[in-house]
């Protein structure tokens, strides 16, 4: 007969491996399912510089290497497999992998989110060919290049920083006149003299031959568009919650977050959520383990309080 585990965590980023270590550390049954490696949107990055208790900086995946070695000390089991489908018997839930099922009293959704896109002409063709979503990923292949960053907030300006360690130039275009991101960065961008600027800008198609060669930029103040030289635009553009596997259990907000209550406790009894998939985290490494850590405090008492069967 099949073991049936006490919960099933989606997403070994911070939060599914913080809900993991609590859970563990319950001597709850604890598996995480992941379709990628543990650690999540953070090995998409360099360098994480404001995770409290680290005051230097970190490597993402030296930090994503201690959260699952704590994890798996705990008695978590860790696969590589993506969940295709959840589904409700009386109080137990069947989760559904591609070649395999595994039954569950409790779910916790930590899936995060995925980047945004700008769905302009050429950003699918070039997709690969010039077009990234993922400076540390491919930043190495634009040595000596001119490239663009398209976007204003932290995570973009992060991206054009560790970019200026290869191109020859970088430039960054916002649709806004002002960045959305930490000051610090403002200011680390407007000090390097590798980055330049188009302000108040969008853009309107990505051109190329067998790899980017240049943007159509459009001026949202005075209408003009202008064609620029770049051989690799960078997207950074926002997040889309990867919501997939349970919108159809669990009420989602207008963003296509899921609501969440103060215990992460989602509409559907049983499952519950943390991280950026939900409508309470804020994009930060922080934030994702406070909420993975309450996640995993939450399932625990659901657990007790019903007495559901071992």
């Amino acid at each position: 007969m099949k073991q049936t585990y006490d919960v099933v965590i989606a997403g070994a980023g911070p939060a599914g491996l913080s809900a993991g270590i609590y859970t563990g550390r319950a001597l709850l049954k604890t598996l995480i399912l992941d379709k990628g490696m543990p650690g999540g949107q953070i090995l998409l990055t360099d360098i994480i510089e404001n995770y409290p208790g680290s005051p230097g900086a970190v490597p993402s995946f030296s930090l994503a290497e201690r959260f699952k070695s704590q994890a798996l000390r705990f008695g978590c089991e860790i696969n590589q497999e993506e969940i295709t489908k959840i589904e409700r018997t009386d109080d137990i839930w069947t989760v559904m992998a591609a070649e395999e099922e595994y039954s569950a009293r409790s779910i916790i959704i930590a899936t995060g989110s995925s980047h945004r896109k700008l769905d302009v002409p050429g950003e699918s063709q070039f997709t690969g060919k010039g077009v990234s979503y993922c400076a540390t990923c491919d930043g190495a292949f634009f040595r000596d290049k001119v490239i663009a960053v398209v976007g204003g907030g932290s995570y973009a300006l992060t991206e054009a920083l560790f970019l200026t360690k290869f191109a020859k130039k970088v430039t960054i275009i916002h649709r806004r006149d002002q960045f959305r991101a930490e000051k610090v960065l403002q200011a680390r961008v407007k000090d390097n003299e590798k980055i330049e600027f188009m302000l108040d800008s969008v853009v309107k198609e990505i051109n190329g031959d067998q790899r980017v060669r240049s943007a159509k930029i459009l001026n949202l103040i005075n209408s003009k568009e202008a064609e620029i030289e770049i051989e690799g635009i960078f997207v950074s553009v926002g997040m889309i919650p990867n919501t997939d596997i349970v919108k159809e259990l669990v009420d989602l907000n207008e963003k296509g977050e899921i609501i969440v209550t103060k215990n992460m406790a989602t509409s559907e009894r049983g499952i519950f959520a943390a991280g950026d998939v939900t409508d309470t985290c804020s994009n930060q490494v922080a934030t994702a383990v406070g909420a993975g850590v309450e996640a995993g405090l939450a399932v625990n008492n659901y657990i007790e309080e019903n007495q559901l069967p071992g």
